[in-house]
C-alpha cells in the first residue's frame, strides 16, 4: 500500500504482528495496482467482456464501492484506473502534460452470488479510495477473533480503535489537518470505531504551475477543484469511511454535507477555509 502500520494492544498474544502484517499483505495481494500478479491488475489486463472470479475479500471491496458510488449519486467509482494512470498516479509513474482523456464511464458488471466481475471497454478498476480502509478492517478482525479485544490500529493514517485503553481510557486521536489549515484539529475518541481523512494537500500534481489533485470526479473525469483541503469521517467500517471519505471529498462542502446528513454519516469538510460538520458529527459532541 506505499506505508506502515502500527498497533496499540492491550495483552497481545505472540504472534500478533505476523497475524496483522498477513491480512494486509492479503489484501495487497488481491488489490493493489502496483503489483502485476494481484488479482485486481489480472483482471485490469483481462479481455474486456469476460467474467473473472474474484476472492471473497475482493469481493466485498466491490460491493462496498458500488454501493457508496450509487447512494453518492455517482461521486465515488471503483472504476478509474485508466483515469489514475493517465493523470500520472498510477503503476507507470508521474507524466508532465495534461492528458486527453475523458471520463471512462461506469461499466462493470458484478455477481455478489459467483464473485464474478467483468468489465467493458476502456474500464480498469481502482480501489485505492476503499483497500486500504478495508485492509485495516481485516486486519482488526483478525485480531478480534484471535482474542485481542483493546487495541488501536493505523494504516497509513486510517484509525480502528476498539474496547479501551489500559487506564479505562477511550483511544483518543487528533485529526490530521492539512499544514497551512490556521484551526486546531478534532481529537475523537475512537471506541469501536473508524475514522478516515481524504486529502487534497497529500498527493498532486503540477503541471506548468498548475497543481491538480488526485482526487477524480466520476462524472467529469477532471480533477476536483472544489476548494475541499480534506475530509474526515468516523464510521464502524474504516473500509466505509475511507469510502465516504472519498466521495463527500469529490463532491465538495455544501452536497457533501447534504449527503452525510442523509446517510447519517458523522463528517467534516475543511474547504474554503471554513469547517463544515454534519448533523451526526454535531451530535457527538453533545
Amino acid at each position: 500500500m506505499g506505508t506502515d502500520w502500527s498497533l496499540q494492544a492491550v495483552a497481545p498474544p505472540a504472534g500478533t504482528g505476523r497475524g496483522v502484517q498477513a491480512a494486509l499483505d492479503r489484501v495487497v495481494a488481491q488489490m493493489s495496482q502496483w503489483k502485476a500478479d494481484s488479482d485486481l491488475s489480472r483482471f485490469n489486463r483481462a479481455p474486456a467482456s469476460e467474467w473473472r472470479a474474484i476472492p471473497a475479500e475482493f469481493a466485498d471491496v466491490v460491493a462496498a464501492g458500488l454501493e457508496i458510488g450509487n447512494r453518492s449519486g455517482g461521486a465515488f467509482s471503483i472504476t478509474l484506473g485508466e483515469l489514475s494512470e493517465a493523470w500520472g498516479f498510477g503503476a507507470a509513474g508521474p507524466v508532465e502534460a495534461i492528458p486527453e482523456i475523458s471520463a471512462p464511464g461506469t461499466g462493470l458488471e458484478f455477481d455478489f452470488d459467483a464473485r464474478s466481475i467483468r468489465r467493458h471497454h476502456r474500464v480498469l478498476l481502482d480501489l485505492s479510495g476503499i483497500a486500504k480502509g478495508y485492509g485495516v478492517d481485516l486486519a482488526a478482525e483478525w485480531l478480534l477473533a484471535n482474542g485481542v479485544r483493546h487495541f488501536l490500529l493505523e494504516v497509513g493514517g486510517e484509525l480502528r480503535g476498539e474496547g479501551i485503553r489500559p487506564d479505562g481510557q477511550p483511544w483518543w486521536v487528533d485529526v490530521e489537518v492539512p499544514p497551512s489549515w490556521p484551526g486546531a484539529g478534532w481529537r475523537v475518541a475512537l471506541h469501536d470505531q473508524s475514522v478516515a481523512t481524504s486529502g487534497d494537500y497529500r498527493r498532486g500534481l503540477d503541471i506548468g504551475g498548475q497543481y491538480y489533485s488526485h482526487s477524480f470526479d466520476p462524472r467529469t473525469g477532471r480533477p476536483i477543484a472544489n476548494g475541499v483541503c480534506s475530509v474526515t469521517v468516523l464510521h464502524r467500517s474504516c473500509m466505509m469511511a475511507d469510502g465516504w471519505a472519498t466521495a463527500l471529498t469529490v463532491l465538495g462542502p455544501d452536497s457533501g454535507i447534504a449527503l452525510a446528513d442523509e446517510q447519517y454519516l458523522a463528517a467534516c469538510i475543511l474547504a474554503n477555509g471554513r469547517e463544515h460538520v454534519s448533523r451526526a458529527w454535531r451530535e457527538m459532541l453533545d
